[in-house]
This record gives structure tokens, sequence and C-alpha cells, in this order.
């Protein structure tokens, strides 16, 4: 039996109606009744009963209809797996992501994956501190990090989502109780400081200046995300981050307060150039297509 022959009695088993599975799969009427004809000959037994104005499996159509579906899919996604490697999309995709924001990329990972069954993307944790360190060093292939990213040898793909900044400050921070503060408010905190940040990066999330020109001084450095929280509750500093910060890390001693005239921060992906793969456009494109749909509430976030 031909695969053309299964596909039209499986569709005929779904629609049951002549007229509609043949619009679906572009063929006449005919050529579905002959399919059926071959196919009941061949079995030795009807499949459908068209004794009436409505067209119904008999119970032989059932079995054959279970049989088949479960047969038809295997072939299909053999068909796609094989399609894939001879596209380029098959293989590990390393994603590397700060805290929450693999949320916001759920739709279209899981487009991406309906779209290339032979792929795989796994997650790696990128530390704030060091936003681009796993991507030079090539232990992740993509990379979800805050705007702007202005290296000559990366590229910036889709926005993802875009997030209001908080300052993130210990208990007993003077500014612990203030309903928000100004950008101006800076010139009074020390910043927590990462090692391996560009500054214009840097920048975007504490700024080296008030809007005033005032200086904002830079306390001790870390090296990870964990370390910057336990500096901010022991009110060694203070650090802008992302406003689904609050949400996500509730750490005791910790106080989340509004950068009102701050700014809003754009995320993006972001990849090495040099080692663009058809499985990171396959992701980009995922991302760009899916960035209207509904997401996972993150708080304060707004999807692109």
């Amino acid at each position: 039996m031909e695969l053309r022959d299964i596909e039209i009695f499986l569709t005929l088993a779904e629609e049951l109606h002549f007229r509609r599975t043949a619009e679906r799969l572009h063929i006449t009427q005919a050529r579905v009744s002959q399919s059926i004809k071959k196919q009941e000959r061949r079995i030795g037994g009807l499949l459908f009963d068209r004794s009436t104005r409505v067209v119904r499996l008999t119970p032989l159509g059932e079995q054959l209809h279970r049989e088949f579906r479960a047969g038809y899919r295997q072939i299909m996604d053999g068909v796609e797996s094989v399609s894939a490697v001879a596209r380029g999309t098959a293989g590990v995709l390393t994603l590397g992501s700060m805290g929450p924001h693999p949320s916001v990329l759920v739709e279209a990972i899981e487009l991406f994956r309906a779209r290339h069954v032979a792929a795989e993307v796994n997650h790696r944790e990128i530390q704030p501190p060091a936003p681009l360190e796993l991507l030079r060093s090539g232990e992740v292939d993509v990379a979800l990090v805050w705007l702007p990213v202005r290296e000559p040898d990366l590229t910036v793909g889709p926005v993802t989502h875009t997030s209001p900044l908080m300052l993130m400050v210990g208990a007993g921070h003077l500014y612990a109780a203030r309903e928000s503060i100004c950008l101006e408010d800076l010139g009074e905190c020390v910043i927590v400081a990462g090692r391996s940040i560009p500054p214009y990066m840097e920048e975007a999330l504490n700024p080296f200046h008030t809007p005033t020109g005032r200086p904002i001084a830079r306390g001790p450095a870390v090296s990870t995300w964990h370390e910057l929280l336990n500096m901010v509750s022991a009110g060694r500093g203070v650090a802008a981050v992302a406003a689904e910060v609050q949400r996500y890390y509730p750490w005791p001693g910790l106080v989340f307060v509004p950068i009102r005239d701050a700014p809003t921060c754009r995320w993006a992906l972001v990849w090495r150039t040099a080692a663009e793969s058809p499985l990171i456009r396959a992701l980009s494109q995922a991302v760009a297509d899916t960035g209207d749909d509904p997401r996972p509430d993150l708080g304060a976030i707004t999807v692109e």
C-alpha cells in the first residue's frame, strides 16, 4: 500500500467527508474514492459506511485507523528527522540565560522543537556580572542578555522582552522604605560592580553618573549572581536590576525600589557571528514568530 493511500485513509477518517478530504489533500473526490475502494479490496472488507449521507468508520475501519495512525506518525517523524539533518537543523543548541528568563522563551522553544524534531535545546546559566563570558568561551551557542551589545564579533538577534528597572538594596539601606527613587538619587549610593561587564552594558543598568553629572560610586566587584545577592543583602552596596528579579529572588534582607525615571531594559538573543548556524537561525526565527504570543507572567516585563 502506498503512503499516499494511507494519508488519504487517515484524512478521510478524520474529516468523514469526501469533498473536504479531497480539498485538504488537493486531489479530486474521485481520487479519494478510488483509493478507499482499492484499500477495501486489498483488505477484504468495508472501511467506511457510506450507506447514508453520513460517512462513518466501520469497526474494521476503526481498527485500521488505530494501526495506521501510529505507524504514519513514526514514518513522518523519521522523514522530518532525516530532512533536519540535511538542512543542518539537527543537533544540540546550548542556550545561556539568567535566572527566570528562560520562561520568556517557552513558546519560542516549543515552536522550535515542533519545527525541528531532530534538534535539542540545552540550558546553561549565565552570570549577570559576566554576561558574555560563556558566549565568548563557546560554552553556549546563543545567549539571552540585556542590551545594548555592541561587540564587533557578536550578532544581536530579535528582542524578546523589556523590563522596568528597580534598585535592589539591603533592608537597612536609607532607600529601603522609599516607594520609589529617581536616577539622581543614585549619587548617594555605592554600586556593586561586575568583574566582566562591558562598560556600556553596565551603564545601561547602573550608570556611572547621575543625570546632573554627579559620579556614582563603585564598590566591591563580584563574579556571580549569588555573590551579588549576598553583597547587597549585607548592606555593602546596591544594584539596579530587572523588575522580575523581585518576584523570583525574594531573599531575606533584600528590598526592591522602583526607579521611576530609568529607561526600560531590553533583552535579546546574541550569538557569535562566526559560529552562526542553521540551528541558531531557526531559534531566532521561532522567537520572531512568537513575538506577539502570550507568555508566562514574569511580573512587570513586557514581551516584544
